[in-house]
């Protein structure tokens, strides 16, 4: 995207994780505020979530509409800013309806505030960088939970991996204008081998008591930690510094960051004060620790004075040390009707019938790639073996041959425009994360088909980033994901 005339953004010349003062949820049980990413959050979980704990951090991350009786502040928008648009509910569950009425944003935003001025939310008093451990059956990932200094993905510092749409850009990027807030980490993931920060990490795991201990009911254990120590701190980044970093999640909302930072550039260039109703960010100066504000790896002869816009709230994960595990993402077609969806793959696809879905997944644990389970109401078929010549056709000239071989590729440049007539976007295609037992009951529901993909390559996730390009929308979901609501950041604590 543009620069939008913006020439002096501050501009990292390396991997900069910045401490920040957290905001924390002050109650007697952390893991009932918390919740998964707002992306694996369906009607049903917000719901339950909010049964749990009327102070559930889904209220900020997927606000409601507030009642039509209610008293509600509304911030003003800047001229330039997007209207915002729907966006696909991606976790075991039909479309959310949409519903981006600026009073949703200004309802997080109001209750944000009411939560800091009561006290159900506090800033945590000195800057720091947070190790977050999650811990279970077979699950241990250490990580640092900071501010990330925004990159150009060409300076191949921070590397996407996968497109993005609009609709949740525009989102997120309300809901992050409108509330002055980072509500959840992005996931980062790294090659540390095995170096000082990792080290540090495992110390401070192991040695020093946590700030927050929370069991979250996916039998996880979230702990977490806060680094203030200044030479601690400069260790740290003196590590990272000359390392790259891949986007494992939260690619929309890495985009938002660097749309949010020229968007707020732009008004702090033409206007001396914020709205202002908005949350503005306190100077530097009245802090206790002034100093840990300044940003290592800005270039001091191209650099301005950065503000919280330049940073954007991660999780950043040495992979060597703690490899995550990659899942597959599955795809539903309402409007496709899984009878006319296999009689159309017979023409270039071999198709193999199974007596159920549990069959039908061993197939597909063993077929060769590319390989599809399709099924829905009345079957269950494994497609294979396309035709070469077809598949060679439909494939992009422009990419990587190991793009072009990509599952998720072959689904949205062959498979959905050649084989079935289709758009591979958020209206036509519906996307459910990991369960294929979902996916085929959304599709039985709503009379379509259910596409089942196994996961993509850890290897080839990172030869395509690493060579400048990016997998199809919706190819995979790295985990376990940060919990959200652990640590929060406002800008205002900036």
């Amino acid at each position: 995207m543009p620069g939008m005339g913006i020439s002096e953004l501050p501009i990292p010349d390396g991997l900069v994780l910045r401490p920040f003062r957290g905001v924390r949820f002050a109650v007697d049980d952390p893991a009932k505020v918390t919740s998964p990413p707002y992306d694996l959050i369906s009607d049903g979980d917000v719901h339950t979530l909010l049964d749990a704990h009327p102070n559930n951090v889904v209220r900020l991350i997927l606000p409601a509409p507030p009642a039509p009786d209610a008293p509600v502040e509304h911030l003003p928008q800047s001229p330039d800013a997007p209207r915002p648009a729907s966006e696909t509910n991606t976790h075991n569950s039909p479309t959310r309806p949409p519903s981006f009425a600026p009073s949703r944003y200004s309802e997080a935003r109001n209750t944000l505030l009411a939560w800091l001025k009561s006290g159900v939310l506090a800033r945590d008093e000195h800057p720091a960088l947070y190790v977050y451990e999650q811990r279970g059956q077979d699950v241990l990932q250490r990580g640092l939970i900071g501010d990330v200094g925004l990159t150009d993905p060409a300076q191949r510092i921070i590397l996407p991996h996968e497109d993005v749409l609009p609709g949740p850009i525009t989102d997120r990027l309300a809901l992050m204008s409108t509330t002055q807030a980072n509500l959840e980490p992005i996931f980062l993931l790294y090659d540390g081998d095995h170096g000082a920060a990792t080290t540090l990490v495992d110390e401070v795991a192991t040695t020093r008591p946590p700030l927050i201990t929370a069991h979250t009911d996916d039998g996880l254990t979230h702990r977490l930690w806060a680094i203030t120590d200044r030479a601690e701190i400069d260790a740290i980044n003196a590590d990272l510094h000359p390392r790259q970093a891949l986007i494992a999640d939260g690619h929309h909302r890495y985009a938002t960051y660097r749309v949010l930072q020229r968007q707020q550039h732009l008004t702090h260039t033409t206007t001396t004060s914020p709205h202002e109703d908005t949350p503005a960010p306190e100077s530097r100066t009245d802090t206790p620790d002034a100093e840990s504000r300044t940003d290592p790896g800005m270039p001091r002869s191209s650099r301005r004075e950065s503000s919280p816009w330049d940073f954007g709230l991660a999780l950043l994960v040495d992979s060597t040390t703690y490899a995550p595990n990659l899942r597959a993402i599955h795809r539903v077609i309402p409007d496709l009707p899984l009878e006319e969806a296999v009689a159309r793959a017979k023409g270039s696809w071999r198709v193999h019938d199974h007596e159920d879905l549990e069959q039908g997944l061993a197939a597909l644990d063993s077929a060769v790639e590319p390989a599809f389970l399709l099924t829905g109401e009345g079957g269950v078929h494994l497609i294979t073996n396309p035709d070469p010549v077809q598949l060679a056709l439909a494939m992009p000239a422009d990419h990587s041959d190991r793009w072009n071989s990509l599952n998720t590729s072959v689904l949205s440049e062959f498979v959905l425009p050649k084989v079935w007539g289709l758009e591979d976007n958020e209206q036509t295609v519906r996307i459910v994360h990991h369960d294929a037992e979902a996916a085929a009951g959304l599709a039985v529901a709503t009379g379509g088909t259910a596409v089942i993909l196994k996961p993509l390559a850890m290897d080839d996730v990172l030869a395509v980033a690493a060579g400048g390009e990016r997998v199809p929308r919706k190819s995979t979901s790295f985990g376990p994901k940060p919990r959200t609501g652990l640590v929060l950041r406002t800008f205002a604590a900036d």
